[in-house]
């Protein structure tokens, strides 16, 4: 395969993935945002492009991001390379949302680091569901206490 048929490939794979792909460099900036990142946060590639990435950061959670971007950026690594985690996002809307993020820090040819590179995937449902379903463990715990308490003998095996 020549040399352009790989960079056509690697920008078909960037472009078709089913999560969401957002590259930024070392400023912060969205140099990458492919079609899956357009429908899970609402901005199109072209209003994505050359914002920072707050766009997509709850303001809450902005200081912290910068911190740990800057430091990622800093180390040439990611303390969390080979991790999915669930954060909170904010979509186009300001809506916040629930997202898996895997990172990692990308280096040019010469070694240098270029930016952050980070898949994304929508996990709101599965995790409003996962919420409730601690919620209703923990208020049959409550119960199963309280009936434990009330003097009745335990059952017998």
């Amino acid at each position: 395969m020549t040399t352009e048929a790989t960079e056509a490939l690697a920008g078909l794979l960037v472009e078709q993935a089913p999560d969401a792909v957002i590259f930024a460099g070392t400023d912060g900036v969205i140099q990458t945002w492919n079609a899956a990142a357009a429908a899970m946060f609402g901005f199109s590639e072209a209003e994505a492009i050359g914002q920072n990435l707050d766009i997509i950061v709850p303001d809450q959670f902005r200081e912290a991001h910068w911190k740990g971007y800057d430091r990622a950026l800093e180390a040439g690594d990611t303390k969390y390379r080979g991790q999915s985690l669930p954060t909170r996002a904010q979509k186009a809307s300001g809506e916040a949302f629930y997202v898996e993020l895997s990172f990692a820090i990308v280096h040019g040819r010469d070694g240098a680091v270029i930016g952050a590179l980070a898949h994304a995937r929508d996990i709101n449902d599965r995790f409003e569901r996962d919420r409730a379903s601690r919620r209703r463990l923990r208020e049959m715990e409550e119960e199963l206490k309280a009936l434990k308490g009330d003097g009745a003998a335990p059952a017998s095996p």
